[in-house]
């Protein structure tokens, strides 16, 4: 069995999104883990780039040993502007640290440096599904390839849940138990043996 970090992007304890990370975690089983951001104590701003070091805090150390520990990564997240909510993208800025998500080799090309690792990305939208390629579908793009892959989280497999505002009590109802059952396919893939990596200076 995989073990499962489920990260629930949303600021809204009552959003679809959060709803489907939790029944995700939950059909995922007892392995899994759902981290709600909304709950972590951390600032979300990185406030000098990495020009300066800035010190995590608890709920973001515990935050990096969980993705250690992880062989599958989901994360769930709105689309917003085009984008995820601050509070999920203050999370990558400050937990995905150069040093320990990620480094630039001597040519200059980065390296992930959580290698190893399968991921998903759930994204909720009230804009139909259709019309986000049309716009540059920018939330997959970042998350999915700028973020997660940047890190070495691949594949990264992506399901939607769009037109949220035309969905009926009973599509949405289908879908949060949908979201159990994609838990359970991903935990039962087989766990990762990984070796020992090695950290460049932060």
């Amino acid at each position: 069995m995989a073990t499962i970090l489920a990260i629930d992007g949303h600021p809204d304890p009552a959003s679809l999104t959060a709803q489907l990370a939790a029944s995700y975690a939950a059909g995922a089983g007892p392995g899994a883990t759902l981290l709600t951001l909304r709950d972590l104590d951390f600032d979300l701003t990185l406030r000098t780039g990495y020009r300066t070091p800035q010190d995590l805090e608890p709920d973001l150390f515990r935050a990096q040993a969980l993705l250690e520990q992880a062989d599958h990564v989901a994360v769930f997240t709105p689309l917003w502007w085009g984008s995820v909510p601050a509070l999920l993208k203050g999370f990558f800025d400050r937990t995905l640290e150069r040093g320990w998500a990620f480094r630039y080799k001597e040519n200059g090309m980065p390296e992930g440096l959580l290698a190893g690792r399968t991921g998903r990305l759930a994204v909720t939208s009230d804009s139909p599904r259709w019309y986000l390629p049309i716009v540059g579908d920018s939330t997959v793009k970042q998350v999915k390839g700028r973020t997660l892959e940047f890190c070495g989280i691949k594949p990264t497999k992506v399901t939607r849940y769009a037109d949220v505002r035309g969905r009926s009590e009973a599509d949405i109802a289908a879908w949060i138990r949908g979201a159990a059952d994609l838990g359970a396919a991903d935990a039962a893939r087989p766990a990762v043996v990984r070796p020992a990596r090695e950290l460049a200076a932060r």
